[in-house]
């Protein structure tokens, strides 16, 4: 007679789990965002698309999420560098630069866009240099940019760090005994084994710097329709008690951000697909 044995887990069953799942998201996801898109219906189509069309709020979104995109270019290039840098390479202080990289996580926004300001205004220890080559580093777009590229980097660096630390050597060795030179074998072996992880990363640097307020405040100048991020604008729509038009702006930023972010998570899917077949 056989017995059966039934392999169990620490963890709750499926359905438990599920229902947990569901509830938690629920409570902390699902119904302030419903909040959202009720309080935004109290609004006719009309007015809502009159809001969300007018030219300061275009202009605002144009500058939020231009800004997100290029900083999380930047992080893309540049977070992958020092990630490679940190998994690959042994030298003095790299402790300390490892820890360098999750500050920005641990400092707050608001000391954080002071802090930047300061150095990128006109008259700070790197601004001035700035405008001796005719750029305005505070106050301008490129003072967004550059505090939404302080406060993304580690969501990239973090991202694609096991995945360099999973990535044998031997493969790189093996594609130089083919005859691989390093751009092969970066183009064809490396990239895109840290492609899907890289394109998350970028995800996450550029859904965090849609939404960022606190280090971008200070160093925007908030001038409408030139340096007013759409943040700002909500803002200022509720300090209006306008709250109809700052959810009606939020849930505009909100369906833009979703159609983005279901694109890169497609796209990343579709590499790891690929990665897998191959």
């Amino acid at each position: 007679m056989s017995k059966r044995f039934v392999e169990r887990s620490i963890l709750p069953g499926f359905s438990l789990s599920l229902g947990f799942t569901v509830f938690y998201l629920s409570l902390i996801v699902l119904i302030p965002l419903s909040m959202l898109f009720f309080k935004t219906a109290s609004m006719s189509w009309g007015g809502f698309w009159e809001v969300v069309t007018s030219a300061r709020t275009l202009a605002a979104y144009r500058l939020s999420f231009g800004t997100a995109l290029v900083s999380a270019g930047i992080n893309a290039v540049f977070g992958l560098l020092i990630a490679w840098v940190l998994v690959r390479y042994s030298f003095p202080g790299k402790k300390i630069v490892d820890a360098l990289v999750d500050f920005p996580l641990a400092l707050p926004t608001a000391v954080a866009g002071i802090a930047l300001t300061e150095l990128y205004a006109p008259n700070g220890w790197l601004g001035r240099y700035l405008a001796l080559a005719g750029i305005k580093g505070a106050f301008s777009p490129v003072g967004i940019t550059i505090a939404l590229t302080f406060i993304g980097l580690p969501f990239v660096v973090r991202t694609v760090e096991p995945v360099l630390e999973d990535l044998d050597p031997q493969l790189e060795e093996a594609a130089a005994s083919l005859g691989a030179n390093r751009w092969q074998t970066i183009r064809k072996v490396i990239f895109p084994v840290i492609f899907p992880a890289l394109l998350a990363g970028f995800t996450l640097a550029f859904a965090r710097g849609i939404g960022e307020y606190g280090s971008v405040i200070f160093i925007a100048g908030n001038m409408p329709m030139k340096t007013e991020i759409a943040p700002l604008l909500i803002m200022t729509k509720l300090e209006q008690y306008d709250y109809a038009g700052a959810t009606a702006i939020a849930v505009g930023m909100l369906l833009i951000s979703f159609f983005l972010l279901a694109s890169a998570n497609f796209l990343q899917w579709l590499s790891s697909r690929k990665l897998g077949k191959a």
